[in-house]
């Protein structure tokens, strides 16, 4: 019989709908392993549940992953077969990435759930996506932080934490870079999305952890990155560093590695990299498939100006690396080695045997 620590942390998959309001409810939670234990998914598991918290997701600040760092990291995991975290879908590809960079010495498997409908509603994937982590950490255990979420066409994908992006707002599906996922749940067993792309669950299951960068005595994750998306006729004089200043900028780029570079004006990227330089604050460019392949002249002159593109790494993952690096207590040369150069968890997409991982 597997062991499976719950941790409730409150999401629509923990929430009830109140006369058209959808909030968090302290019984909401443990409906789901009512639920469970009631369906026909159920299978033969003990589980213990815990709530370190109970927020609605889009709610989640930097003092709240600490919370929930720590009680995963106060966990006895000789103990457990695998560990459930339920969470709500619209900062879950965030909490999912920073998860697998802080708990990369994982011993046993991690796996978020979440719901896109509360679970009294028939739509609800809630029950399901919990049903197969419940299967996958008694069948197919693998150390490690990873993502079930059940889409539109009814299968429970796989994802590995850090490669998870962000749920899109119409349809509420999740994806993956260039649409990757790890795998999907079927007849209660692990089918492995065969591509280069994709470790081997060989690999995955005999694993050696990497150190985690998390430090015990340390001040946590903290705020600090300010992130830009592109749009046209975005204008970077509204970004005035003089009275609050970000540790460093993450600025998204269009699908071909562009923004606007066309001069000196306050539309151009060019210009907010010099006031940036100017500042003292650190600008970092994603996504970018690989630099070693043909760029945009724009693309060109934003590296030649001193922006730093991470490459072959979803925004999400980009984000929350830096997030952690500017937590901890890092120069800046570090900071760029630590998030371009050190694999934690695949968070590396396309060059896997470049950087060994």
């Amino acid at each position: 019989m597997s062991q499976i620590l719950v941790m409730f942390t409150g999401g629509t998959i923990g929430s009830k709908n109140d006369n058209g309001a959808i909030s968090v409810n302290e019984a909401g939670s443990y409906h789901l392993i009512d639920a469970y234990m009631a369906s026909a998914l159920k299978r033969d598991a003990d589980l213990e549940t815990v709530q370190p918290m109970n927020i609605l997701s889009e709610n989640i600040v930097p003092s709240d992953w600490n919370t929930l760092i720590a009680a995963i990291r106060a966990v006895d995991q000789s103990k457990y077969d695998g560990i459930i975290v339920t969470h709500g879908s619209d900062t879950l590809a965030f909490s999912a990435a920073l998860l697998s960079f802080v708990l990369c010495d994982l011993t046993i498997p991690l796996v978020l759930v979440a719901s896109n409908y509360p679970l009294g509603d028939k739509r609800a994937n809630g029950l399901s996506n919990f049903a197969a982590a419940v299967d996958f950490i008694s069948e197919d255990a693998a150390p490690g932080v990873f993502v079930i979420y059940r889409n539109d066409k009814g299968e429970s994908v796989v994802y590995l934490g850090s490669r998870i992006t962000q749920c899109e707002s119409f349809t509420d599906q999740f994806d993956s870079p260039y649409s990757v996922p790890y795998g999907t749940m079927t007849g209660g067993r692990l089918v492995r999305y065969d591509h280069p792309f994709n470790p081997a669950h060989d690999e995955l299951r005999t694993r050696q952890p990497e150190s985690s960068p998390w430090l015990e005595d340390g001040e946590g994750i903290q705020s600090g990155m300010l992130y830009i998306r592109p749009f046209p006729g975005l204008n970077y004089s509204y970004y005035d560093f003089s009275v609050h200043k970000p540790k460093a900028v993450l600025h998204d780029l269009f699908h071909s590695g562009t923004a606007n570079a066309s001069g000196a004006d306050s539309h151009s990227l060019l210009q907010f990299a010099e006031y940036c330089a100017e500042q003292g604050v650190d600008l970092y460019l994603c996504p970018l498939k690989d630099s070693s392949e043909a760029m945009y002249a724009s693309s060109i002159l934003l590296k030649e100006a001193g922006a730093v593109f991470i490459e072959n790494m979803s925004v999400e993952a980009a984000l929350m690396k830096l997030t952690l690096a500017y937590s901890l207590p890092l120069g800046k040369e570090e900071i760029q080695a630590f998030v371009m150069e050190q694999p934690l968890f695949y968070e590396f997409v396309a060059n896997r045997g470049k950087l060994g991982v």
